[in-house]
């Protein structure tokens, strides 16, 4: 089961704002007044006592007052401008690797409303080069992150680990051989090269001595892509579940752009890769 911190955000939003709100409007006033009351009277040990009962603030209420703002402000810096997430596989390696933790910015493509989805101001789209991460379509509440290289409207084919858009083949220059640390080492020996998609060059990496494979979206041997949706690769060719078997990410399912690395942790791998950390993507 994947946790919906979004939805937990909002609902700790309510909780926490509902129970300030009640407790201010309905119950506040007459602890207020029984001190004004009390403050008329002499003191006394009983009055005293009385006194100190009624200016004392529910344990619930101070937590909900206290964690209240706090909650909203991290909930409004998630959904509308920034938003961490952790690389948990190698499907975009060399680009990023398992243990990167990135930030992904949240505006973008638009800004969406929490837990819905909605996009309720359009900014900018997508384009190709990309580094997005999505709702995978097949499953919406797990995020997925790949580069973007098929826009609405755009042919896509690829033939013998070489992508082609529009009918023209996207060159690749080779830039030698992968060394990895941590889990990336089972790419060691893979080819790297230099994808020059229109607009925007990338590192990718292929297998030179793995079969091609049977893509199910490109089984035709060209896949046009629909209004309002976008092909996603990942640069592991050989080792990414990406639009070649699921097809195009709809618009809606995106969530933002990945821009920065700010740390790396691979636990029981390498450890940290203080050379990845400051890194944009």
């Amino acid at each position: 089961m994947n946790f919906d911190f979004a939805a937990f955000l909002v609902l700790a939003v309510i909780v926490t704002g509902a129970i300030w709100a009640v407790d201010s409007l309905a119950f506040a006033p007459k602890r207020r007044l029984v001190l004004n009351s009390n403050d008329d009277k002499e003191e006394s040990g009983s009055e005293i006592a009385i006194e100190s009962l009624s200016r004392k603030e529910p344990i619930l209420v101070e937590y909900a007052r206290s964690f209240f703002p706090v909650i909203l402000i991290v909930l409004l810096l998630r959904s509308f401008l920034v938003e961490p997430f952790k690389i948990p596989s190698g499907s975009m390696m060399p680009t990023l690797v398992a243990g990167d933790f990135i930030l992904v910015n949240k505006f973008s493509y638009g800004i969406r409303l929490p837990v819905l989805n909605t996009k309720i101001i359009d900014i900018d789209d997508p384009k190709r080069g990309d580094v997005v991460v999505f709702r995978y379509p097949i499953n919406p509440s797990v995020d997925y992150i790949k580069r973007i290289v098929g826009l609405p409207g755009d042919r896509i084919s690829y033939q013998d680990k070489t992508l082609y858009v529009n009918g023209e083949k996207v060159t690749q220059t080779p830039m030698g051989f992968y060394q990895g640390v941590g889990s990336g080492t089972n790419m060691n020996g893979a080819s790297v090269r230099i994808e020059n998609l229109p607009g925007r060059e990338h590192q990718m990496l292929v297998r030179q001595d793995q079969p091609n494979h049977q893509y199910p979206c490109l089984a035709m041997g060209e896949y046009q892509v629909p209004a309002g949706h976008y092909f996603a690769m990942g640069d592991n060719r050989d080792n990414s579940n990406d639009s070649r078997f699921w097809c195009a990410v709809p618009d809606e399912n995106l969530v933002g752009e990945a821009f920065f690395i700010w740390m790396n942790w691979e636990v029981g791998e390498a450890g940290v890769g203080w050379n990845r950390i400051g890194n944009s993507i």
